[in-house]
C-alpha cells in the first residue's frame, strides 16, 4: 500500500480510543484537503456523526482503474466517495477509506493534527498501517 493520487490515501485505520465528545472539540475537519501527495483533493463533509470524503479533483487520468467491479473501472475519480468516518473515535472519526489506486478498501481513520492538518491513517488487519498528513486548501 502505497500513497494514491487521490486518496493515496490509501489510508487505514488507526483505532482511537475515547469518547465521542472528545472528537467534537477537536477543529472541525469540514472543508478541502490536499493529499500528502499534492495530486488529490479531497472535500471532507459531515456524514452522520463523523465525515465522509469526496474527491474534488485530481491529476493525470483520474481512472478508477483498480476497482474490483469492471463496470466502474473506466469512471473518474472526482465525486467518489472515498473516506467514510462515521463513527466518532477518541480525539477523531474512525470508518473506511477506499484508495483508488489500488482499488481497495481499509479500515481507516482521520484525526486533526492542527487547524490546517489532518492525518488519515488506513490498515490492513489493524496491524499494517500508513498515514498521511493532508493540508487544508478551502
Amino acid at each position: 500500500m502505497r500513497p494514491a493520487t487521490v486518496f493515496a490515501p490509501a489510508l487505514v485505520a488507526l483505532c482511537l480510543a475515547g469518547g465521542g465528545a472528545q472528537a467534537q472539540k477537536a477543529a472541525d475537519p469540514a472543508g478541502i484537503w490536499l493529499t500528502e501527495t499534492g495530486d488529490s483533493k479531497v472535500r471532507l463533509s459531515r456524514c452522520g456523526a463523523g465525515y465522509c470524503g469526496t474527491i474534488v479533483s485530481t491529476t493525470g487520468k483520474g481512472l478508477d482503474a483498480n476497482n474490483p467491479d469492471p463496470a466502474l473501472r473506466a469512471r473518474s475519480v472526482v465525486g467518489v466517495q472515498i473516506v467514510n468516518a462515521t463513527n466518532a473515535s477518541g480525539d477523531g472519526y474512525s470508518g473506511t477509506l477506499y484508495n483508488p489506486k489500488d482499488g481497495k478498501t481499509y479500515s481507516g481513520s482521520l484525526k486533526m493534527t492542527g487547524p490546517n492538518a489532518i492525518e488519515v491513517s488506513g490498515c490492513v488487519m489493524s496491524v499494517f498501517c500508513k498515514r498521511q498528513t493532508w493540508k487544508r486548501v478551502g
